[in-house]
């Protein structure tokens, strides 16, 4: 796999509540499709449709996922395998567009997932929604590992992708954005990622790619 077979798809944009830090700002949701030669591979499936309270809240322009993944020259059809950065529904809200298709969620997450106000439930629990739950690091294809990164939510995952070009990061939302990833206070799961010293590093909420020629270098 070449850094170009991770594929950014811009699936939504949301304005930022009141109670946010961002309030009143429009911001991206970003889904990943990874090709793989196994199959494709879908990181989180972006905001659902027709929830009152998201519309109300958030005033959502999505895009269907499906649309989203054709439009980079990809075919949904050939989706092996979809892993949730967490449940949230901004990430997990088009879920239901792939019925049987295995969806990979930290336990912890899954076990949160039911509080009430977490997500939107309608948009995950559908008919024949195939879960895939695991616990901590785990390797999910030659070359891609999930790696548990809780701190957004209690079972946020993030995933490493090694390519001919070096280390690729999907973080989700494990950092707000690029400048967040940068110069936020260390928590354990982002100094984690920041010691990867990955080449590439994907964001769920910007529509940016650090780059590691992008950082100051350390000593």
């Amino acid at each position: 796999m070449k850094a170009d077979d991770i594929i950014p798809l811009h699936v939504s944009d949301v304005v930022y509540p009141r109670e946010h830090p961002l309030a009143g700002e429009t911001g991206p949701v970003m889904a990943f499709l990874v090709r793989h030669p196994e199959g494709l591979l879908l990181v989180d499936t972006g905001v659902g449709f027709g929830d009152p309270w998201v519309d109300a809240n958030y005033q959502p322009k999505s895009w269907n996922i499906r649309d989203a993944i054709y439009r980079s020259r990809n075919h949904a059809e050939n989706v092996r395998l979809i892993v949730n950065t967490h449940m949230h529904f901004d990430h997990a809200g088009q879920n239901y567009e792939f019925p049987d298709i295995p969806i990979m969620v930290q336990e912890e997450e899954w076990q949160a997932t039911w509080d009430e106000g977490y997500t939107i439930h309608d948009w995950i629990d559908f008919e024949d929604a195939n879960y895939v739950r695991v616990r901590g690091d785990v390797d999910i294809a030659s070359g891609i590992r999930a790696i548990a990164t809780p701190g957004h939510t209690p079972g946020h995952q993030s995933l490493l992708v090694e390519t001919d070009d070096g280390l690729i990061l999907i973080a989700g939302q494990a950092a707000q954005d690029a400048r967040d990833f940068a110069t936020a206070p260390a928590t354990p799961s982002l100094q984690r990622l920041r010691d990867l010293g990955a080449e590439r590093i994907h964001f769920s909420h910007d529509r940016a790619v650090l780059k590691r020629t992008d950082r100051p270098a350390t000593r």
